[in-house]
C-alpha cells in the first residue's frame, strides 16, 4: 500500500501544482491558444461535472468524491494490489480524487484548464485529477479483463 499512498499523492501534488500555476497565469475565464484549432489553456470554474452538467451543486458532488474515496480505500484489497500495475491504478484514482477534492474543499469549484477541440466540437475542460483517475479506471478495467481472459484460459485448459 505503500506505493498507492506514493502515486496518490504525487498525482495530488502535481493537480494542485499545475492549477496554482493556471490560477497565477490565467485570468478567470481566459483562454490561451496553444496549438490553434485543437489545444488550449483556459482557467476555468466547474461547479457541476463534466460538459458543465448539474452546475452549482458543489456540495453534492463533495460528498460523491468522500464516498468514492472512502469506497477505494474500504474496497482496496479487490484490486489485487500484488500486481504493480493495480497498485499504479489504485494510485492514479485515490490521487485524482483527492486532488478534485481539495479544489472543493478549498474553492469550492473544480478547476479545469485543459481544452481540446476540433472546429466547434469541443471535448470538456479538464485538469490533471480527472485524467488520472481516467488513466486509472482504464488501467483497472484492461487488468480486470486480462485476469477474467487468463482465468477462463487457465479453467479450459484443466
Amino acid at each position: 500500500m505503500p506505493w498507492v499512498v506514493l502515486i496518490a499523492a504525487i498525482i495530488a501534488g502535481l493537480d494542485q501544482l499545475t492549477k496554482w500555476w493556471v490560477v497565477h497565469s490565467l485570468q478567470p475565464d481566459e483562454s490561451r491558444v496553444v496549438i490553434a484549432g485543437f489545444f488550449d489553456l483556459v482557467n476555468w470554474r466547474n461547479t457541476g461535472a463534466a460538459w458543465g452538467m448539474f452546475r452549482n451543486h458543489n456540495l453534492v458532488f463533495t460528498v460523491i468524491l468522500v464516498l468514492a474515496l472512502a469506497t477505494l480505500v474500504w474496497f482496496r484489497h479487490s484490486f489485487q494490489l500484488n500486481r504493480p500495475s493495480a497498485r499504479i491504478a489504485l494510485g492514479l484514482m485515490l490521487g485524482g480524487i483527492a486532488g478534485n477534492l481539495i479544489d472543493r474543499l478549498r474553492v469550492g469549484q473544480v478547476i479545469d484548464f485543459l481544452l481540446f477541440y476540433i472546429g466547434g466540437y469541443h471535448w470538456p475542460a479538464f485538469n490533471v485529477a480527472d485524467s488520472a483517475i481516467c488513466v486509472g479506471v482504464g488501467l483497472y478495467v484492461i487488468l480486470t479483463w486480462r485476469s477474467e481472459h487468463d482465468g477462463r484460459k487457465a479453467r479450459a485448459a484443466s
